[in-house]
């Protein structure tokens, strides 16, 4: 029997590698940030893990798999004791998963037990892990968290806050990360703010994580945005918050907004459903085409295509219908039906597309795969015309801030030009919402090429830190790849 993915539209997505919760002072801690992480499933679907603190010890438990199967356990839960606790949930690439790296990461310092969890990568991860090794460091995973970690418990600083900041100051790349100590919790974001951290409430204790969405499903209140480069205490005596890094050029990655966060997230104060909204509208604006029903590839096409809709008048609608009861792998007895497995998860509604001029919208294009087996699907339903209009501009050039992406050669945009593209996926036309339009929908001018607002490197190559493993004459390409793809 063959093993078949039945994900092969997802498979062909960028994938954001983790989400991050802490709650401080909550006597059902542990169990909402099962909730939460819950919530972010989106950013991590290949492992979970979750460390409590109960005043007296750390318990800690982490597993591979999805959120609802490892912790949906009340053996489990059970063993998470205390009103202090935070969450991590990963995506793991080439290599697999394994179980050493799954997080919240833990050690006994020399000021007591130190938790981690990070949303991000770091970009000189393999410069500080062999300065590290050489200095007697003994890693025991292959996650580039795991440097920090060691910086700490080398650091000199008096208190946990300091230590933490002094290794800080020594990585590069993006970071928001969740730690818990013996009397708080600690929410940090980097300076130039590449990932999304929040702050909420709830009751008397207070939260922090990666998206809005999580405070939602545990009715919590949503406060504010931790900033770029500030450090934010969660303890008995409310929420404190620290700058200890110089400011930086704001450079949030503008991708949140076109696909990784869940479209009923708020970051930065716009709300993503709505940018997508305005996203396809623009690209509408940009690149309209006559035909007679827009579809989105589901399901994070939708908003977008609802925009190009409404800017455009063409009908919307639900062309393509996704089978959401469908588990990640399935059993299948031979290639030919493997050949047809892109059917298990989504179809083509005939009815909405049979003689008609069909707008397909789509968030991005990778690899260019997906892409082929949609316009094949629609054309096999009796489109007369496919069309695509992708609601980001070309993805060119990899990412190095906790996206998975593969290599550049294989990112279609790196290799061919737009009537390239079109001519390859097997559509009539194609278009990419221009970088420009991009910024105006997002409610600027457009794009500041001297002082862009955004982080865009996957556009532009325009890449907002150093990148010193890549750089590096002596990094040994294998290994990095593999630490950049553990974050």
């Amino acid at each position: 029997m063959d093993l078949l993915t039945t994900n092969p539209f997802d498979d062909d997505k960028l994938k954001e590698e983790c989400g991050v919760f802490g709650i401080w002072g909550d006597g059902d801690a542990s169990r909402h940030v099962a909730l939460g992480l819950h919530a972010l499933q989106h950013r991590g679907q290949e492992a979970a893990g979750i460390v409590s603190y109960d005043g007296q010890q750390f318990h800690a438990h982490r597993d591979v798999g999805q959120v609802a199967d490892i912790f949906g356990r009340e053996s489990v839960m059970l063993t998470l004791k205390g009103k202090a606790a935070i969450g991590h949930v990963r995506y793991s690439t080439a290599g697999g998963t394994l179980l050493r790296n799954v997080q919240p990461l833990f050690a006994d310092l020399a000021l007591g037990g130190f938790c981690l969890a990070h949303n991000g990568n770091l970009t000189n991860a393999m410069k500080l892990r062999k300065a590290l090794v050489s200095r007697g460091a003994i890693f025991q995973s292959t996650a580039d968290t795991e440097c920090i970690i060691h910086l700490i418990a080398l650091a000199q600083g008096k208190t946990v806050i300091d230590r933490l900041t002094e290794a800080l100051r020594q990585i590069e790349g993006a970071y928001s990360l969740v730690c818990l100590t013996d009397d708080c919790v600690i929410g940090v974001r980097d300076p130039l703010g590449v990932r999304p951290l929040v702050i909420g409430k709830r009751g008397h204790s207070y939260i922090v994580t990666s998206e809005t969405c999580a405070l939602d499903i545990i009715g919590a209140d949503y406060i504010r945005d931790v900033e770029p480069g500030e450090m934010v205490i969660l303890d008995a005596s409310g929420v404190h918050s620290l700058r200890p890094f110089p400011p930086a050029q704001h450079r949030f990655c503008v991708f949140e907004y076109i696909y990784f966060a869940r479209p009923d997230s708020s970051i930065e104060g716009k709300s993503v459903y709505d940018s997508r909204k305005r996203i396809g509208m623009e690209l509408a604006r940009e690149s309209g085409v006559d035909a007679d029903v827009i579809i989105p590839v589901p399901d994070s096409g939708v908003p977008a295509a609802i925009g190009f809709s409404q800017e455009s008048g063409i009908p919307f609608e639900l062309g393509i219908i996704r089978n959401h009861y469908v588990g990640r792998t399935f059993i299948e007895p031979g290639q030919q039906i493997r050949n047809l497995g892109v059917r298990l998860k989504h179809n083509a509604n005939r009815a909405m597309i049979a003689g008609r001029r069909v707008v397909l919208v789509d968030d991005s294009i990778v690899r260019g795969t997906t892409s082929i087996k949609i316009v094949e699907m629609v054309r096999a339903a009796g489109a007369t015309e496919v069309h695509m209009r992708i609601a980001a501009p070309p993805t060119a050039h990899s990412c190095f801030y906790g996206i998975d992406t593969p290599e550049r050669e294989e990112l279609l945009a790196s290799r061919m030009n737009v009537e390239e593209m079109a001519r390859h996926i097997g559509v009539d036309s194609l278009a990419f919402i221009s970088m420009d339009g991009l910024y105006r929908a997002m409610g600027q001018e457009g794009r500041d090429n001297e002082n862009p607002q955004y982080c865009d490197a996957c556009f532009t190559g325009d890449y907002p830190t150093q990148l010193t493993d890549r750089e590096g004459q002596s990094t040994d390409d294998g290994q990095m790849s593999l630490l950049s793809r553990f974050a």
